[in-house]
């Protein structure tokens, strides 16, 4: 069509126009006027004002919207296809282009394909020669060809699996156009600035000169790309990046094993100003370590894969410390410093309160890769075989020194001999001042760090000199003698810190040193397929061979004839001669991705070039058939719409449609005021509220109506002691169901065993388990004392008793022993020397607390851990003791009844409540004065 870039199938069809005429004058024409004959009645009919009026002659504008339809008919008849122009401009110069072939531009490289074609195309059609210019090609000799040799070389480019240097290719672009002159140019542009993006455009208008540039830049999705994936500690992430900030978008990244099979997938999503978001896979660390490829669901290009391999395994590292746990501060344990180094690249998995054989055994049912022993001395042989046996398999056990594995003798799982004692600052074998960290090991794993001058030691352990200590040192002190030795066994490794992993013995724990020695063993940790090349590093750095590479789109294949070896420690972007994919051994490859992680995209700016510009979608043919035939049939509705407006016949429509719609409200309406009303509160929230407005006493509810409710009176008439006596003004005491009340809420739950009473189902058990571990504490009273038959073990052959170890047969409980004279139970409110109720023979038991002395040496007061003792077993009856009737007498008599025996209950009542709630804060050396004071008195 003359000026347009329009053309139709079947342009006969278009003399269906010269019909339009005759089909105006068919809607404007109008019938013969009736006859007129006086007829006298019809004058009764005058004065009735007619209801409905017909025009007498079709509208202007309705016949034109009617002709209009029908032309759009017409032409859609015709088979009208609109084809838009090409960005090249009709001339006899030779065509260049420009082709970006980049991973960036392998997610829409059909349409970049396409568009060269009809670039050689136009090119043919004028007898113009072509050249293409790939611009990741910078020695590619270039030339002038005909369009058919273009076409067949096009055909054979792909695009590259890395980020292009476009910049390096501006001197043979230069000299290109140097040899040839007068050269039409046409860039086929990705959009995506990976690099030196501005200078290419100053580059490239410099080299272009006055010649004729176009452009073609929109009209496909922006591409995007993974970086910086991360195994942290709850999840895996990783960085998805776009070019473009404009607009919203969504997706999800897949994750797949070595073997191509789906792991996972995570959705991320993109505001309308942000170039980068991130998506997290919460998976378990043991799926998570099986992720070897990271994908963006639906696009092909290597930049939207992240391939991950062992250095971004998180390795699930068990924790064991030899020091009790009741006397150990939280903030300064080994534990508490091997957590804080170990978290940010690691799995860690406390031990659960016990003896840490137990937790050993623990650890190896679970084939934990690696295990760190924080001064554990003394193992059971059980346990050393096990050891033994999993080291050998590629565990690697990591030691710490300690006043226990100073004093250990014959102990073989350490890699060195030890002398038995250690060596201190001010003691034999002692130093003059402290010892620095001299220097680290060539051959051992800390080689290459640098050597901190801060670092200082005041006790070690020693080890035997022998012809192997040399070669099994890794870090040494200035005197000579090791800080950390090590020695492959097997397939796994021992390692030994001489000194503590907390500030005892050296400040090496706070170092920033400390947290990198540890990384380095880690990564030896649960991967090393070379026992010796795992520990041992050689001065030149070791290469590997390229396995499997990534083309352009994102698929593996064998590698091209230029990959080149990469060394070891590889941790570049991927380039030319060195593609991304694996390279190295098929069990522990490593991995070379597109982007680095600290690698970002943005969008090109062509603006300095003097361009024309194209876009890619300009060059697809659209049919327009589709578009006029829905607008014929749109003003066909609209004409229909008008005629019954005119006619009146909508209005006839709503006056017969009125009385149902007003039925159907009413039905509506009367539907949604019958429906039930939400409720309030449910019986939880009204006993979550209950519980936490004020302080409560919590008691188990037997079942047994005589123990239940002198059970309750006791613990009412302990509150009001409370009252009367402290500051504390607790609320009612509440019974509980430990199968389904919450527990949290309340510092002490006092449980009345009833004798041959049912054993409690295991998830009530459970619950309790759990209270206890955090922080509360629960008074069992068998309330038999007076049953218990004579002698040292009377006490336990009780019914109540027996029917309390059963109880806590399923229970974690602690070691327990009878509350010493020293105990801070018996100094929280009152001085007491024991904890009478009804009964004064029982024994009253607690946590056990460690007998021996602290280091330094110096007595306190009181003996008392961390924390409160989770359990409080007796046999006195308290709640029996306490229980008063509502006049303010005792409602049960005492045995054998003396004189302050009640007040004395109900003092040892206010004590046990005090220690739940403010802990053994009198254990405290500042109340030492007062205490020694009153007990002088």
């Amino acid at each position: 069509m003359a000026g347009l870039p329009l053309s139709f199938a079947e342009p006969a069809l278009l003399l269906g126009l010269l019909s339009l005429p005759v089909l105006w004058w068919m809607l404007r024409v109008m019938p013969p006027r009736p006859r007129r004959i006086e007829f006298p009645p019809t004058r009764l009919l005058f004065d009735i004002a007619p209801k409905e009026e017909t025009p007498s002659r079709t509208p202007w504008w309705l016949t034109a919207l009617r002709l209009l339809a029908a032309a759009l008919i017409i032409f859609a008849a015709a088979g009208p296809t609109w084809n838009p122009q090409t960005g090249a401009t009709r001339s006899r110069a030779p065509l260049a282009i420009l082709l970006d072939d980049g991973w960036s531009a392998a997610a829409s490289w059909d349409v970049r394909v396409k568009a060269a074609d009809e670039l050689i195309t136009q090119a043919d059609g004028d007898r113009r020669p072509v050249a293409l210019i790939p611009l990741s090609e910078p020695t590619r000799d270039i030339t002038l060809m005909p369009a058919g040799t273009a076409r067949v070389a096009l055909r054979q480019l792909e695009p590259k699996p890395y980020s292009i240097e476009r910049v390096e290719t501006l001197p043979m672009i230069g000299r290109f156009l140097q040899a040839t002159g007068d050269c039409e140019i046409a860039w086929l542009s990705d959009g995506v600035d990976t690099a030196r993006g501005p200078e290419f455009i100053e580059g490239l208008g410099k080299t272009i000169g006055d010649r004729t540039l176009t452009v073609f830049k929109d009209g496909t999705p922006t591409p995007l790309a993974l970086a910086a994936a991360e195994n942290a500690a709850a999840k895996m992430t990783v960085k998805v990046l776009r070019a473009d900030s404009g607009g919203i978008g969504s997706g999800v990244v897949r994750a797949l094993d070595l073997k191509g099979s789906p792991i996972g997938e995570a959705r991320y999503s993109f505001d309308a100003q942000n170039r980068e978001t991130e998506a997290s896979f919460d998976l378990p660390v043991e799926l998570r370590n099986d992720i070897a490829r990271l994908e963006i669901a639906g696009e092909r290009s290597a930049g939207a894969v992240q391939l991950l391999d062992k250095r971004w395994r998180r390795r699930s590292i068990g924790i064991v410390s030899g020091s009790t746990s009741d006397t150990s501060q939280p903030l300064l344990a080994p534990t508490f410093y091997l957590t804080r180094a170990l978290a940010p690249f690691a799995d860690i998995r406390l031990g659960d309160r016990g003896a840490p054989q137990q937790t050993i055994t623990q650890f190896l049912d679970q084939k934990l890769p690696m295990m760190v022993l924080a001064d554990v001395g003394t193992l059971s042989p059980e346990i050393r075989e096990r050891l033994d046996a999993w080291i050998e398999q590629g565990g690697v056990l990591v030691r710490f020194a300690g006043p226990r594995l100073a004093q250990s003798e014959d102990d073989d799982l350490v890699p060195v001999k030890l002398r038995s004692g250690g060596r201190t600052l001010g003691g034999s074998l002692t130093w003059e001042k402290p010892q620095h960290l001299a220097s680290f090991s060539s051959g051992g794993p800390f080689a290459g760090l640098a050597v901190p001058n801060d670092i200082t030691v005041n006790r070690q352990v020693l080890a035997e000199p022998d012809a192997a200590l040399a070669t099994r040192t890794w870090a040494s002190l200035e005197d000579g003698t090791p800080l950390v030795t090590g020695e492959r066994r097997g397939k796994g490794l021992v390692s030994l810190f001489h000194v503590s992993a907390d500030m005892r013995w050296s400040d090496l724990p706070m170092s920033g040193t400390f947290v990198e020695m540890l990384r380095r063993i880690v990564d030896l940790a649960g991967y090393a397929s070379n026992p010796d090349a795992a520990v041992t590093r050689t001065a030149n750095t070791e290469t590997v061979a390229p396995l499997r590479t990534l083309d352009g789109f994102g698929a593996f294949g064998p590698p091209p004839s230029t990959a080149k070896p990469i060394p070891s420690d590889f941790h570049d972007r991927a380039a030319a001669d060195h593609p991304p994919g694996f390279y190295g051994p098929a069990d522990g490859p490593i991995a070379v991705n597109t982007l680095a992680a600290t690698d970002r995209i943005a969008p090109l700016d062509i603006s300095p070039l003097r361009a024309r510009r194209g876009s890619y979608t300009n060059s697809e043919p659209k049919d327009l058939r589709g578009i006029l035939l829905s607008s014929s049939l749109a003003l066909f509705l609209i004409d229909a719409i008008i005629v019954a407006l005119l006619g009146a016949g909508l209005a006839a429509l709503f006056r017969r449609r009125t009385v149902s719609a007003a039925i159907a409200f009413a039905v509506l309406l009367s539907a949604m005021m019958a429906a039930p009303s939400p409720s309030r509160a449910d019986e939880k929230d009204d006993f979550a509220i209950k519980a936490t407005t004020q302080t409560r006493l919590a008691y188990v509810v037997t079942g047994n109506a005589d123990v239940d409710s002198i059970v309750k009176a006791g613990m009412a008439g302990l509150t009001l002691f409370l009252a009367q006596r402290t500051a504390l003004e607790a609320g009612d005491p509440v019974g509980i169901d430990p199968a389904h009340d919450e527990l949290a809420f309340f510092p002490m739950i006092y449980w009345p065993v009833v004798p041959g009473a049912p054993k409690p189902p295991q998830d009530a058990l459970n619950r309790i388990d759990a209270y206890m571990k955090n922080g509360g504490t629960v008074v069992f009273d068998t309330r038999d004392a007076i049953e218990a038959p004579p002698g040292e073990a009377g006490a336990s052959q009780t019914p109540g008793m027996q029917t309390l170890r059963e109880i806590l047969s399923a229970l974690d409980v602690p070691e327990l022993e009878p509350v010493p004279r020293d105990h801070v139970l018996t100094k929280t409110f009152y001085l007491l020397r024991d904890f009478p109720g009804r009964f004064t023979s029982g024994q009253t038991w607690v946590e056990a607390l460690p007998h021996e002395d602290d280091e330094d040496g110096t007595a306190h007061p009181a003996r008392g851990g961390d924390g409160v003792s989770p359990i409080i077993i007796t046999s006195n009856d308290l709640a029996g003791a306490w229980a008063i009737r509502p006049d303010g007498q005792a409602m049960l008599p005492l045995t054998p009844g003396e004189p302050r025996q009640r007040e004395f209950a109900f003092r040892a009542g206010v004590n046990i409540v005090m220690y739940t709630l403010t802990g053994n804060y009198k254990a405290d050396q500042v109340h030492a004065p007062a205490l020694i004071e009153r007990l002088g008195q």
